[in-house]
């Protein structure tokens, strides 16, 4: 494998932790904008339902915010020249049903004819791989599967 494969998830997943910060906070933004115009409206059991909908939105994206923001210090923490023997934290791993890369559940990867699941160490799957070495075997799923290659 490449290291430039590693380098470009790597990158993936930064460029997927930036834009849901910077989603987050511009639906914080708009929120608040409409917070501010529903203290203009009229007074009443509508205009209250209505401000504590907008109030329950703001606290759910203040709750997304900070999950985004800790995506961001695991990010920090992920190095491309890291041990190829042992899985851990930025480590690319090909195996017998799927290639994976550690560090933040960003979804897939595709390039050319290979995917990768950028997965976090706190999933299921990423629990499992943790401290593996080439050759072991997992199971996930009630499916047995093969550590191939570690970069």
């Amino acid at each position: 494998m490449q290291g430039t494969i590693k380098k470009e998830l790597l990158e993936f997943c930064e460029t997927f932790v930036v834009d849901r910060i910077v989603r987050i906070r511009k639906n914080m933004v708009d929120i608040q904008e409409a917070l501010t115009s529903e203290t203009k409206s009229s007074a009443g059991d509508k205009h209250e339902t209505g401000r504590a909908m907008l109030q329950l939105e703001r606290e759910k994206l203040g709750h997304q915010l900070t999950a985004a923001e800790a995506m961001k210090q695991v990010m920090a923490k992920v190095h491309l020249q890291e041990n190829k023997e042992i899985i851990g934290l930025g480590s690319c791993v090909i195996t017998s049903r799927g290639n994976y890369f550690l560090a933040i559940s960003a979804g897939a990867f595709k390039k050319k004819n290979r995917s990768f699941f950028c997965i976090s160490a706190g999933t299921p799957i990423g629990k499992l791989l943790l401290g593996k070495t080439i050759g072991d075997t997992i199971a996930f799923n009630g499916q047995k599967i093969k550590i191939l290659e570690i970069e």
